[in-house]
């Protein structure tokens, strides 16, 4: 669990130092500039990095269900070998991803108003504003977004269906209760980060709903990478243990 967490710290981290120094300086000074490479380096690490933590969090859903259905299996299962193929893998991927929407956005040409009325550089804010054909890029976001959404829910769904099932089953209250604070803080992360992206390429970027967009798209890129150390200490029996250790060090 420990491992997966700082894969997943690494990925917050990449979202907020690709999008929080552009939206800085939009609430700063009113409006940021930027070359087109820079909007699609952004745009690419920005999408990319929301596919490897869907893929990460879809992998700690089944940490989380070999965990509670599995248990006597776990350390054979969930070893050292597996998580560092599977990180690997999902990094792979990264890169992978990025090459594809790289190369499908080279040839772009801008027309119009230069202005993209977002505070990061998004597919669609994009695709307004340029006089090329997007219809490689509506076909591999296509391709690419069913793939890892719809493929990282169905893990993460069946999951915790089977989670569910298991914890119903446990007789005691205290078992259930130990059961499921053991994926709470994971479940907590999943609703808001899955919910949020998916909120958002289902309305959309036109009229009323705009605002709303940049709202939504405030969540999972700025609000969700600061929650997501909170909710995972704050139920993390560990990290208070060592946080009362660590005060009583500093109070003798």
């Amino acid at each position: 669990m420990y491992f997966f967490l700082t894969q997943l710290s690494l990925c917050d981290l990449l979202i907020t130092t690709d999008i929080v120094p552009t939206l800085l300086l939009s609430v700063l000074y009113g409006g940021s500039t930027t070359t087109l490479i820079g909007c699609i380096v952004q745009f690419c690490l920005f999408s990319t990095t929301e596919f490897s933590e869907c893929f990460l969090l879809s992998v700690m859903s089944y940490d989380r269900y070999v965990a509670i259905c599995n248990p006597l299996h776990y350390h054979s299962i969930m070893n050292h070998m597996f998580c560092v193929m599977s990180v690997s893998i999902i990094w792979l991927l990264f890169f992978i991803i990025s090459s594809v929407n790289l190369i499908s956005m080279y040839d772009f040409q801008l027309c119009g108003p230069h202005v993209i009325d977002h505070f990061y550089c998004d597919r669609e804010p994009l695709i307004q504003v340029t006089c090329s054909d997007t219809a490689i890029i509506h076909k591999s976001n296509l391709i690419m977004g069913s793939f890892v959404i719809v493929g990282t829910l169905i893990v993460i769904v069946m999951s915790y269906v089977y989670i569910t099932i298991t914890i119903l089953k446990i007789p005691s209250n205290t078992g259930r209760h130990k059961a499921f604070s053991t994926c709470s803080s994971h479940l907590t992360v999943v609703s808001l980060f899955c919910g949020t992206i998916i909120a958002v390429y289902l309305f959309p970027s036109k009229g009323g709903s705009l605002i709303l967009s940049k709202v939504l798209s405030l969540m999972y890129t700025v609000v969700t990478p600061l929650l997501n150390p909170i909710i995972y200490t704050l139920r993390n029996k560990d990290f208070k243990e060592a946080f009362q250790k660590r005060m009583a060090l500093i109070m003798t």
